[in-house]
């Protein structure tokens, strides 16, 4: 974009000025001929048409050069043409370095992304494949016939259409490539430039390899476990000491100890499971009965001391896998009794949602968490007071077990709290779930 300067105005006034001397010096070479011969008039007239005739002639000699698309050469400066053609060539000539310089970004752009190990994939507003790098054509088995077309033409595995349909919001993991099935793709949609979109593919294999070797070995550690402490325990409730004895405090303590042990090997068991998993049945779940179920449950660990109470203004169902949404509901429902002094008030709350799904919230009245440990909650064994959580009970894998169990029903969950004014925990399940409910065992 030009920028206007006075020295620019000042050429053009001299320009001027001396174009109009020239043709005042023409027109006199004219005059002198005419004054010898008698013809003063006619002679002006033939000097003007010549002149006139010539500047026309440059300046189609001028237009045909711009129209060829020619690169001008540098003209020589004098009178107002001379001005235009100076001026024609230094833009060129600006936008000349200035292409270069694009040309040398666009291809320094390119040799840095065909240097890269992950895929890259320009697509368009209607997601056709504008260009792509060679680890993308690589991982996807893209070739250059693919230019233009729809990229989900190509990729046609039923988890990417779903992902897509989605919105894309968040990265897709573990896609099988189409090139080679045995890799594992990782891929992430970044929205640029309007409507235009940067896929970002990534071959995580080895990441999944060693994924499944960390849960093969927790599955296999854990299986191992659970006949020796099944051993101990049992031998430890076939020891009854005497009351006033010194084995008295010991033996109960052993018996807590296998008991947790027990607890820990069994949630690992479940974590491990779950993580092995796609998907899980889907089965209609009636609310009405499991809230009942986690309603007792909490009493019978709370043994009186919390003033608990269910609330359902959702009146529906959900579908979904029974089994696995009562262990994540019943470990929110566990930490509230755990984690909530005697005599607070525990609410286990079944809404709907203002997005058009439906949730679980658990509530209590507990002492509340940090804002600086919400994010990390849902962490394996990562626990906001190590001490406390040890003389709960806890084993540091509920609410890992709880966004397992959500993820496999397309759930979040939503953590609210702060310190001195309790905890909310929402299970927070998309409309596709909510069913009308068919029956209430309450009445």
């Amino acid at each position: 974009m030009s920028t206007y300067h006075p020295a620019m105005a000042s050429n053009f006034r001299h320009a001027w000025f001396q174009s109009m001397l020239r043709l005042g010096a023409w027109l006199l070479a004219w005059l002198l001929p005419g004054l010898v011969l008698g013809a003063v008039w006619p002679a002006l007239a033939a000097g003007l048409g010549l002149a006139l005739a010539w500047q026309y002639y440059n300046w189609a000699r001028l237009l045909r050069q711009l129209r060829s698309r020619r690169h001008l050469q540098e003209p020589e400066r004098g009178g107002v043409q001379g001005e235009v053609a100076a001026l024609i060539y230094s833009r060129q000539r600006y936008q000349r370095r200035r292409w270069h310089r694009l040309h040398q970004a666009l291809r320094a752009f390119r040799t840095a992304a065909n240097a890269l190990p992950d895929g890259i994939v320009v697509l368009g507003p209607e997601l056709g494949i504008r260009w792509f790098n060679p680890a993308a054509g690589e991982l996807l088995g893209l070739s250059a016939r693919d230019l233009g077309i729809h990229l989900p033409a190509l990729l046609r595995a039923p988890q990417f259409a779903e992902w897509l349909d989605r919105g894309a919001a968040d990265p897709l993991f573990d896609l099988a490539s189409p090139a080679t099935p045995a890799r594992r793709l990782w891929l992430r949609l970044i929205d640029y430039a309007g409507r235009h979109r940067l896929l970002v593919v990534r071959d995580v294999s080895k990441l999944m390899q060693l994924e499944q070797v960390r849960r093969d070995f927790v599955a296999n550690v854990s299986h191992e476990l659970r006949t020796p402490l099944t051993v101990i325990h049992g031998y430890l409730e076939l020891i009854e000491p005497g009351p006033d004895t010194e084995w008295s405090g010991p033996i109960a303590e052993m018996r807590r100890q296998s008991q947790r042990m027990t607890r820990l090997v069994e949630d690992l068991l479940t974590l491990s499971r779950l993580e092995g998993q796609d998907r899980l049945p889907d089965e209609p779940v009636p609310m009405a009965t499991l809230l009942a179920t986690l309603l007792r449950e909490a009493q019978t660990l709370s043994a009186g001391q919390h003033l608990i109470a269910v609330v359902d203004p959702a009146g529906c169902d959900l579908h979904g896998a029974e089994a696995e949404l009562h262990s994540a509901f019943a470990n929110l429902v566990a930490n509230a009794v755990r984690y909530t002094p005697a005599g607070g008030q525990i609410t286990i709350r079944f809404r709907d949602d203002p997005g058009g799904g439906v949730r679980l919230e658990v509530e209590d009245s507990g002492p509340g968490i940090a804002a600086e440990h919400i994010d990390r909650l849902t962490e394996r064994f990562y626990r906001v007071s190590t001490s406390r959580s040890r003389a709960t009970g806890g084993t540091g894998l509920g609410l890992a077990i709880v966004k397992h169990v959500l993820l496999l029903h397309q759930a979040r969950l939503d953590i609210d709290s702060e310190p001195g004014r309790g905890s909310c925990f929402s299970c927070v399940f998309p409309a596709e779930r909510r069913i009308e409910r068919q029956s209430d065992p309450f009445n």
